[in-house]
């Protein structure tokens, strides 16, 4: 599947990349740098929404998981039944910083898959992260973080499921039939940092352990980029240009 312009389109409009950010109360600013990152870069029209909990009641209704260390573990795989299932859908945690154009990942759609994601092989050697939430360990560990979910064929992730359903049954892909469903995306499209060796074609950097607005974390590999990106988008030009 290749994005751009639709010949069937009478309006002749381009395909929207329609993007959903975890969205955690205490990591505003990171989901309004991510935010701004995926759209100064991006070269296709970008539909961003946060998956708040405040806007999402009524749908889902399960209680916390004592390990659930965001807000957003669960509501992520609301993205299909909140595109109607429909289209195909991006997914990603709010904790991460694009340094390439969102439009390069969303070419890598493929009808063969219901959903895809980077398929890393990780294995957490600390057994907590930021603001002292538990680090858990289990097969497929930060397959969901980034994902793209081609809607029609996730019907099984309805709001019903999501709430009963256990964290490890939605985080290991319980809910697909096979996991030949699964495709694999190039792991520079969810770099780890402080895992992964640093690299300098890394297009969606992750802050899995904490991000740089946190105190512990302000010296971490990419820190840097996320405060001038922070910088960039507060800054007010007065010219034209």
């Amino acid at each position: 599947m290749q994005p751009g312009w639709k010949a069937e389109n009478p309006l002749n409009q381009p395909d929207m990349i329609n993007v959903f950010i975890g969205y955690d109360r205490r990591e505003a600013v990171a989901f309004s740098v991510l935010a701004y990152s995926i759209q100064t870069r991006a070269s296709e029209p970008v539909a961003i929404s946060p998956l708040m909990l405040s806007q999402l009641r009524g749908v889902l209704t399960r209680e916390r998981h004592p390990l659930q260390s965001t807000d957003f573990s669960f509501s992520r795989f609301l993205t299909p039944y909140l595109s109607g299932y429909t289209g195909w859908s991006v997914f990603m945690d709010c904790d991460m910083l694009m340094l390439d154009d969102i439009a390069k990942l969303w070419a890598l759609r493929d009808d063969r898959y219901a959903v895809m994601v980077v398929k890393h092989e990780h294995v957490p050697r600390e057994t907590v992260k930021f603001l002292g939430e538990p680090q858990s360990r289990y097969e497929k560990k930060n397959w969901s973080s980034v994902m793209l979910f081609n809607n029609a064929r996730c019907r099984a992730l309805t709001p019903e499921y999501v709430n009963a359903a256990s964290g490890l049954d939605l985080h290991q892909f319980k809910w697909l039939e096979s996991d030949d469903l699964i495709g694999a995306l190039p792991d520079r499209w969810n770099h780890l940092v402080g895992y992964n060796p640093p690299r300098r074609d890394a297009a969606l950097v992750h802050y899995t352990l904490g991000g740089p607005y946190f105190a512990a974390f302000r010296e971490c590999e990419y820190a840097q980029q996320w405060f001038d990106e922070r910088e960039a988008m507060l800054c007010v030009r007065e010219d034209s240009q």
